[in-house]
């Protein structure tokens, strides 16, 4: 019989002993070659277990879900920002029908249908309440893919309505004009008659045809990668963006050729589904499509960070010490960048600062926020929440230790005894900390200077 946490089980067992292959101390003491190889074999191994044992499938569903809903949306409010010049269909519906493609003729079948329904929606709707309905479905559309960046990403907070409004819908309306404007340029340089001539010369011209080939891949690799950088609400390193555009980018080709093969062999049952068949393929590559997008994504945050790698999304119980240490921490950072007007700091670059995951940092910046002392603007940017000059240093261990206004239970019957101790103890933290804030914690000389 069939149990779901005997498999559950065995896969964990069999996860801790890879990992404890792959992180074992004896990698330290390798050659840099083959320390190097381990450290990507743990890359790919964090992508591949996170793809089983995580929600990114779950979230790929979610996608295909509200694409469906708003693609037309989508294409029409592209295909307005593009009308004005004249390209509306002549770019916009060769861009899909190549992402379609692997879809082979009912690809072509749906590209023609989407098109007849832009072109509806462009004549009935983009007026009035019409335009606001598309505007709001496209704005929804994205703000679900970001959703899912920001989960990759540790992020909790999401960007407020106005900058999701601004920055989303400049997406929509300039992006494809940037698109269009970018494959014109490719266009007028490959009919150059100097280009030519350039290219009659050998290795040009076999060099010029094997980049024309791989041209659309490195496009797409190019969209994936400005997708990483930008939809996330926090600061992303560009070559982590381009990390995950490359992968991403392959994993689409190589997906693409396998998907155009399967449905390429599997006629019959095209046959048997009838009209439902192009639905039915159209969903199977749309979830394809996104979760390539999310391993991407997945990719880019372990290169950005690969702390991460070992730790993954799992839950990690650690001591109130600890606690204590990361929100002392986490305040004095965030204390010293304000004062000195340094670069702006998330919690991802505090966990990478003080050497911890990102992910015991969420719970402890959550009770800082609640507390007051914290605050978290834009692009997961952490600022104090009132001068650190009147934020005590025991406001800091009570925000994290005492009982929170969002616990559930915030108090319990304790023996005597047990009270008495506590007090005591909070008591003699009042004696030895004082007033002192978070500048007097800054400006204190160390014990040992050589340290």
């Amino acid at each position: 019989m069939y149990d779901p946490h005997v498999q559950s089980s065995a896969v964990d067992d069999l996860s801790q002993k890879i990992e404890a292959q792959l992180w074992s101390p004896a990698v330290n003491g390798l050659h840099p070659l083959p320390r190097a190889a381990v450290r990507l074999v743990r890359f790919f191994y964090a992508i591949f277990r996170d793809v089983l044992t995580t929600t990114l499938t779950l979230r790929a569903m979610g996608l295909v879900y509200i694409t469906i809903m708003s693609i037309v949306p989508l294409l029409a409010l592209a295909f307005s920002a593009l009308k004005g010049f004249g390209i509306h269909r002549s770019r916009i519906e060769p861009a899909l029908r190549n992402v379609l493609e692997p879809m082979g003729a009912k690809g072509v079948e749906l590209t023609n249908q989407l098109i007849a329904f832009v072109d509806n929606v462009q004549g009935g709707l983009l007026a009035g309440a019409g335009l606001v309905l598309l505007i709001y479905t496209t704005v929804s559309m994205i703000k679900k893919v970001e959703d899912s960046l920001n989960h990759i990403w540790r992020v909790d907070s999401s960007r407020n309505f106005l900058q999701r409004f601004g920055e989303y819908l400049s997406v929509v309306l300039v992006g494809p004009l940037l698109m269009v404007t970018a494959l014109g340029l490719i266009a007028s340089a490959s009919s150059n008659t100097l280009v030519d001539k350039v290219l009659a010369i050998e290795p040009f011209g076999s060099t010029a045809v094997m980049l024309g080939k791989l041209m659309p891949y490195a496009l797409v690799s190019l969209v994936f990668a400005l997708a990483y950088w930008f939809i996330p609400n926090t600061r992303v390193r560009f070559s982590a963006a381009l990390v995950g555009g490359v992968t991403g980018g392959v994993l689409w080709a190589t997906s693409g050729i396998f998907f155009a093969t399967f449905v390429a062999n599997s006629t019959r049952s095209v046959d048997i589904y009838a009209s439902f068949a192009m639905i039915i393929i159209a969903l199977m590559w749309l979830y394809i499509s996104w979760l390539v997008l999310l391993i991407g994504a997945q990719a880019s945050f372990y290169f950005q960070h690969p702390e991460y790698t070992r730790v993954g999304y799992r839950n990690l119980r650690v001591g109130n010490e600890l606690v204590e240490q990361m929100a002392l921490s986490m305040m004095l950072l965030v204390a010293e960048g304000f004062r000195n007007n340094n670069r702006p700091l998330n919690t991802n670059t505090i966990a990478a600062e003080i050497g911890v995951p990102g992910i015991l940092l969420t719970d402890v910046r959550e009770r800082l926020t609640r507390a007051g002392l914290l605050e978290t603007g834009r692009r997961d940017r952490l600022v104090p929440g009132r001068d650190p000059a009147g934020i005590a240093i025991r406001e800091v261990l009570n925000a994290v230790r005492g009982a929170n206004d969002a616990d559930i239970y915030t108090g319990g019957l304790w023996p005597a005894p047990v009270q008495q101790t506590f007090t005591t103890m909070n008591q003699a933290a009042i004696d030895v900390l004082g007033d002192r804030s978070l500048y007097d914690l800054l400006d204190e000389p160390p014990a040992n200077p050589g340290s």
